[in-house]
């Protein structure tokens, strides 16, 4: 407790007023067998220069994705960043703003979250997008409390081609909060078998497009089921890009869509910070978690921007508040907006449809190596590949020789009996080189 700014007697004057003989009895909920027993086994100290040259050291081991041959995605993809939307975001106006809670000296900053619900609601086909949330997945798990509090129900219906990751999540919050979760089993050959499970207590059915497998689907038979049993349908997307090819969720019936969308503006980063989306209808828009930037005009008749809804705890509301989600990621969505923006609608369906079709050459590429099946009739830029032995195995291999092939489906979905799986993502950033690599060092392998 050494970096605590109190004396010793100020310590005891608070534990005394809350009640507790010490520090410890403030930590008598974790679970023993999470306490360390002894300090953790690093140096006291060390000097500038000695702790850069160790943490170089470490750095260097690990592979950094623009440096070989990479096709791993699984809900986090690389895509190029445009040098002007690093440069942008560090402006001080930007890095340093907070939550706008003054409109009149936050414009800049409510006019930037602005525009991304703008271009959110237009990707999705949906009327109204809020200020962003903090990843795909805890989206989806608000998505699913939303659609509770719309349908007074507590029953969801897990598709299993929803990223397992997302999955679990739900199941997670859901737990705390008496949710009942259906969850169908982990669909790798693009069959749903989600009609028979909707009945007149589920409150949403839950779905990826394109899936955790890569499949394409047509979801509007079961927007269609869903609504005829008074139950919502809510749409995951992973990868943002896909929606500058494919139909938006919107137009085929979607009541909420969520994603993630780290895939404009934001690099990998080692798995954030990210970017969640949420969209949805303008008739539900009371129940929808987060912040809605609204634009208006002040007492002169000029443009101005205000946050419009924000029914968080800490605003109004206390309990019976839609989310206690504290902060929207302000600036990952402003490297979102200006990388959008810089695409124009016809640059991001170019870029849409160039992944597309590097996925393809890969696609092409891996099916012609014997003992290698392709499982996906429809992809965007990600698809499933069986191979003739554990795919894990085959993954590290391919790792050595300075290839990150993709990612092994047992490493997410451990029990599910798909171990000869393996996950393939190509991107904008893939070369002819990169394709050749990987399927000369696969068959290689696999010989």
């Amino acid at each position: 407790m050494r970096y605590l700014p109190h004396t010793a007697q100020d310590r005891r004057a608070m534990l005394q007023t809350i009640g507790v003989d010490s520090i410890d009895d403030l930590f008598v909920d974790v679970p023993r067998s999470a306490v360390l027993a002894k300090p953790v086994d690093l140096p006291d100290h060390a000097g500038e220069l000695a702790v850069e040259r160790t943490l170089s050291k470490m750095a260097a081991r690990n592979v950094a994705a623009g440096t070989v041959p990479f096709f791993v995605g699984g809900g986090a993809y690389r895509h190029h960043v445009p040098a002007a939307v690093d440069h942008l975001i560090q402006r001080s106006e930007f890095l340093t703003a907070y939550t706008p809670y003054q409109p009149e000296i936050s414009q800049g900053t409510l006019q930037v979250l602005f525009e991304f619900q703008t271009q959110v609601a237009l990707l999705t086909g949906m009327e109204v997008a809020n200020a962003s949330m903090y990843d795909g997945a805890t989206a989806c798990a608000e998505a699913v409390l939303m659609a509770n509090r719309l349908t007074r129900r507590r029953r969801a219906v897990l598709s299993g081609g929803l990223h397992p990751q997302y999955r679990a999540v739900v199941e997670t919050q859901s737990r705390f909060l008496d949710g009942e979760i259906v969850a169908a089993a982990p669909d790798a050959t693009g069959e749903e078998y989600l009609l028979a499970l909707i009945d007149d207590e589920t409150a949403c059915v839950v779905v990826q497009n394109p899936t955790f497998f890569g499949h394409l689907h047509d979801l509007r038979k079961l927007a269609e089921v869903c609504h005829a049993k008074g139950a919502l349908l809510v749409v995951a997307v992973t990868e943002t890009v896909s929606l500058g090819a494919v139909t938006s969720p919107g137009a085929m019936g979607a009541d909420i869509v969520v994603g993630e969308g780290q895939s404009l503006g934001n690099a990998l980063n080692f798995g954030g910070p990210y970017l969640g989306l949420f969209a949805t209808r303008e008739k539900f828009v009371r129940q929808m978690p987060g912040r809605l930037c609204g634009e208006t005009v002040d007492a002169d008749g000029r443009r101005g921007f205000v946050l419009t809804l924000s029914t968080r705890e800490q605003h109004i509301r206390r309990e019976k508040a839609t989310s206690n989600i504290c902060t929207n990621s302000g600036l990952c969505s402003l490297a979102f907006t200006i990388h959008l923006s810089l695409l124009g609608e016809d640059g991001f369906r170019q870029l849409a449809a160039l992944n597309h079709a590097r996925a393809c050459e890969a696609a092409a590429r891996l099916a012609q190596i014997p003992g290698v099946s392709v499982l996906n009739n429809s992809f965007f830029n990600e698809f499933t590949v069986r191979l003739p032995r554990a795919a894990a195995g085959v993954v590290d291999t391919l790792a050595e020789r300075g290839v990150l092939a993709g990612i092994p489906v047992s490493r997410l979905l451990p029990a599910a009996g798909l171990d000869d799986l393996m996950l393939v993502a190509a991107t904008e950033t893939t070369t002819d080189e990169d394709v050749a690599a990987l399927g000369d060092a696969l068959a290689e392998v696999l010989r």
